[in-house]
């Protein structure tokens, strides 16, 4: 599975960063902003884990509130202070006449989510509304992943995290799922065991092999030191026609992706928090095998679920394996380059 959140017609990301060059942990920038942007019309839901989310607009996309669209969403470093870059694309939004109509003007509804990340570059260093604007205006079909976005000051466990994305297509139904993640977590995307992904799917898939001990020992000794950092946030999306309630249930599905990838994941340290979109551009016609139990949207739901969550699992490894080595913070290639030689 390869691909990118963008190939779901009509969803741009973009990316604003700020890395300096010889950054150290703790001093000088390593922190960004990715904007997912979507056409008007794309119904949102979200689903929260973990014991430490930080995140905006969160509520108003229970399905049981009013606003059923969304203009676009904001995954972005700074912790609580990042957020602000969600005012940033608000302002962007406003200025190319996308929100809800108001008597006196529009009001765009941009959900955010953020990662813990102000250790890695510093704790003054955090995006601004700047950011968030730049990232919007910066949105299009090509995602970079890496250290890229917010994934700049992302760790992965004892690794360097980062934005990864995926996608897949679902033939026989015509419908495309896609995801993009920052990677932020406190459990590792790696057994330290064996120097490999968790997932042997995914390690026959990307033509991993076993690395020798050595750096399986080196692996092993950086999993004894603690990260503070935390949270893993993420977008997926699909052209599927669902109401904000199968959304919700798309987002609660989309989570094991994380579960699968990240060992522990949801924990008390982080916030994990999945966004799922439906841009409605496909109406799927009704199975005729689907069971009386259950409605046809429930199973396109399950389908679309089931999708994004090896979507993001997907797009979880990419980020980690495309990540570079910055601020001290070693990456997966950097530290166990034996896992590539096939």
């Amino acid at each position: 599975m390869t691909g990118s959140i963008t190939d779901v017609a009509g969803i741009l990301v973009g990316n604003h960063h700020r890395l300096d060059p010889d950054a150290t942990l703790g001093t000088g920038w390593a922190c960004g902003t990715t904007v997912v942007l979507v056409p008007p019309g794309t119904t949102g839901a979200v689903d929260v884990r973990g014991g430490a989310p930080g995140t905006r607009e969160t509520d108003l996309l229970d399905p049981a509130n009013s606003v059923r669209y969304v203009d676009a969403v904001v995954l972005t470093g700074g912790s609580a202070y990042g957020l602000a870059a969600a005012d940033g694309v608000m302002g962007w939004l406003e200025r190319h006449d996308r929100g809800v109509a108001m008597d006196g003007g529009l009001v765009p509804i941009v959900p955010a989510a953020v990662i813990f990340d102000l250790p890695v570059g510093g704790w003054a260093c955090r995006p601004t509304a700047e950011f968030g604007a730049a990232a919007a205006d910066a949105a299009g079909v090509e995602v970079p992943m890496g250290n890229v976005g917010a994934g700049v000051g992302a760790r992965a466990g004892i690794l360097k995290g980062g934005l990864g994305t995926a996608s897949v297509t679902l033939e026989d139904i015509g419908v495309t799922v896609g995801a993009v993640v920052v990677v932020n977590a406190a459990g590792n995307v790696v057994d330290p065991r064996t120097g490999l992904p968790w997932m042997a799917d995914l390690v026959a898939e990307w033509g991993l092999t076993p690395p020798p001990a050595d750096q399986i020992a080196a692996l092993q000794r950086r999993e004894a030191e603690e990260s503070p950092l935390n949270t893993t946030i993420a977008v997926v999306a699909t052209d599927a026609a669902l109401s904000k309630a199968a959304c919700k249930r798309v987002a609660v599905a989309a989570q094991d992706g994380l579960a699968r990838t990240t060992r522990p994941s949801h924990t008390p340290l982080d916030g994990d928090t999945v966004f799922a979109l439906s841009t409605g551009a496909v109406e799927v016609a009704p199975a005729s095998d689907t069971p009386a139990a259950m409605s046809p949207e429930t199973r396109l739901a399950t389908l679309v679920g089931t999708a994004a969550a090896d979507c993001l699992a997907t797009a979880v490894l990419a980020a980690v394996v495309a990540a570079d080595t910055i601020a001290g913070v070693p990456s997966y290639r950097d530290l166990v380059p034996g896992a590539f030689t096939a």
